[in-house]
């Protein structure tokens, strides 16, 4: 399994919105492999969120970056980023709700 961990900086006042976007459009995610997708607030940053994936593979990954939903969401989102963006991918080995 593939995991994927990343933070996301939003302008000043954008967070809830941009957190509404990223959970709006989880219906094709299982579909594509996903076994994981939580959405967080940081709680000493108020224009931060942080993204924690598990993918059935990498390509799994990659591939849902090309679902027209995905790209959408994307595409609504930059604006109201910073560009700060942190990543780390994770070779998943188990934990609750996986196989």
């Amino acid at each position: 399994m593939y995991g994927y961990i990343g933070s996301m900086r939003t302008r000043p006042g954008k967070r809830d919105e941009v957190i509404a976007l990223l959970l709006k459009g989880l219906d094709a995610l299982p579909g594509a492999g996903c076994l994981s997708y939580v959405v967080s607030e940081c709680p000493d940053d108020a224009d931060r969120i942080w993204v924690s994936e598990v993918w059935e593979s990498a390509e799994h990954h990659s591939a849902s970056l090309q679902l027209p939903e995905t790209r959408a969401t994307i595409a609504t989102a930059m604006p109201m980023l910073t560009g700060e963006f942190t990543r780390q991918e994770t070779r998943v080995v188990g934990g609750i709700g996986l196989p």
